[in-house]
């Protein structure tokens, strides 16, 4: 129960500190500088967008690995 608790607060604390984040490259940030400040805001909220699908089946899959694992150690 513990250890859903600090998972669920790490996993708060990340998807605060994504709203922070300037996920721009050198390049989309110049793209960004010439459209205005709201479409800059946009872009770069795509961009975090984008980044949480791969981070998400990446954080799956160490999960079912994690917990594979430890149902498999826990029977001998």
């Amino acid at each position: 129960m513990r250890g859903k608790i600090i998972s669920l607060f790490i996993f708060s604390v990340l998807m605060l500190a994504g709203f922070l984040a300037s996920a721009q490259c050198a390049m989309c940030t110049k793209t960004a500088q010439q459209l205005g400040e709201k479409p800059a805001m946009g872009l770069n909220s795509g961009i975090l967008y984008l980044m949480l699908m791969p981070f998400g089946i990446v954080g799956f899959i160490g999960y079912y690995w994690w917990k594979r694992y430890n149902n498999s150690g826990s029977s001998e």
